[in-house]
């Protein structure tokens, strides 16, 4: 299971919202690339990075940030944040970014997900974030009006490989991670997933451990990490330990 340490950039900044509401920011750091780095040098495989600024205007808007992050590390990172057209998909991936995360675009415009995994394969990553089970869209202000399990069974027919789950009732919470949802998501789509929202300490580790055999091959980790609620290095080990 991989550990995804987040950085949440806004106005090249990195930061930290409470269940995604743009008036609940936390700034953790000026230069997201030293948290980049930092999270590198306590053993990190793979950042994930979200332009909130990009999810608000519905394209990317701070890819010098994201340039800054790539020249910093050499692990591989991922990118999601207001990435709607292929145009702007060839942009991030030209700069070296691994994964892209296609978000509110899967539930308006499926059919682009579709050609881009058609393009890129599993370099197409689809966010699916939900609030009891119901997708939400355009950062998370307005509901998609579709279930999230649905949805999920949807992009394995376009071709995705990989979905991040979110509960956004728990994300920047640490009230714990929804390990129930995120096993049945994964069990039910057949598409693997990686869980995001409300991920606290090692017990959250610990409790979706066991659910890997069911699909979900990792987890996000933010506001956790920065508040030091959660060990990156131990929550590493204990993620990469063979059952």
């Amino acid at each position: 299971m991989i550990i995804f340490p987040a950085i949440d950039i806004r106005g090249g900044k990195c930061v930290r919202l409470l269940k995604g509401d743009f008036e609940k920011e936390t700034v953790f750091s000026d230069k997201p690339e030293e948290m980049a780095k930092k999270w590198q040098a306590q053993g990190a495989e793979f950042l994930h990075l979200v332009d909130l600024d990009g999810a608000l205007a519905g394209k990317s808007q701070n890819l010098a940030t994201v340039e800054k992050i790539l020249a910093a590390v050499d692990i591989p990172v991922e990118l999601g944040g207001g990435i709607r057209t292929m145009e702007n998909i060839d942009d991030v991936l030209a700069l070296g970014v691994r994964r892209v995360i296609l978000g509110s675009v899967a539930v308006r415009n499926p059919e682009l997900v579709r050609e881009a995994c058609a393009k890129y394969g599993d370099r197409i990553v689809v966010g699916i974030d939900a609030k009891d089970g119901i997708v939400a869209v355009d950062g998370w202000g307005v509901s998609g009006d579709v279930e999230a399990t649905a949805l999920a069974k949807e992009m394995k027919k376009a071709g995705v490989k990989t979905i991040i789950y979110t509960d956004i009732s728990r994300d920047g919470t640490l009230s714990g991670v929804n390990v129930e949802a995120t096993a049945k998501l994964a069990r039910e789509s057949g598409v693997a997933i990686v869980a995001s929202g409300g991920v606290k300490s090692i017990a959250d580790i610990e409790a979706l451990k066991p659910y890997e055999k069911d699909g979900i091959e990792g987890v996000i980790v933010g506001k956790s990490i920065y508040m030091g609620t959660l060990d990156l290095a131990k929550a590493i080990e204990i993620a990469a330990k063979e059952d």
